[in-house]
């Protein structure tokens, strides 16, 4: 049985594998520990017929019940490509200042050195945004940086560019 890995910058990674029936059954492991288990309809591979949204001890005990060695091992790989790169998912809050402003309004990249390589909107996942993408409330922002990058980056959407933030070790 062959089963397609995909590397999901900023994300974790993605496990596709067909079944004897013909079933394609998807997994996508999240960096955080969080994994999606996903099924496509039989005549329309296009189509999702289930989701399942697992927190992170959740898919654990599933990669626990079911051998874990693959998955653990990739993720092992992952950590080691790129020392010091991590990655985090961070909401926009209702009440953040960026709530109807754009991804360009924030200066993350020049205020964190982070970069936000995705936003998540619903089903909808916008790669590779620019600065003109507004961003609203719900959005979760992709991002990969340093750990201390990524704290900043956190605050900063969180409450704006305060001296607090700055005082993190943010630019201007």
């Amino acid at each position: 049985m062959e089963i397609e890995e995909t590397l999901l910058p900023g994300v974790g990674i993605r496990y596709e594998m067909r079944t004897r029936s013909g079933r394609v059954l998807v997994v996508v492991a999240h960096r955080d520990g969080n994994a999606q288990l996903g099924g496509y309809r039989l005549d329309d591979p296009d189509v999702v017929t289930d989701q399942i949204d697992l927190r992170a001890d959740e898919a654990r005990a599933l990669a626990d019940l079911l051998g874990a060695a693959r998955v653990t091992q990739r993720f092992a790989d992952l950590s080691r490509e790129v020392p010091g790169l991590e990655s985090a998912r961070l909401a926009i809050a209702p009440g953040s200042p960026y709530d109807g402003r754009t991804l360009g309004d924030t200066r993350a990249r020049t205020r964190t050195s982070c970069s936000v390589v995705a936003i998540v909107r619903g089903d909808d996942v916008v790669p590779a945004p620019g600065p003109e993408h507004a961003l609203h409330a719900g959005d979760i922002l992709v991002a990969i940086g340093a750990g201390s990058g990524l704290e900043q980056l956190a605050a900063l959407v969180e409450r704006g560019w305060t001296p607090t933030v700055q005082a993190m070790g943010g630019l201007t």
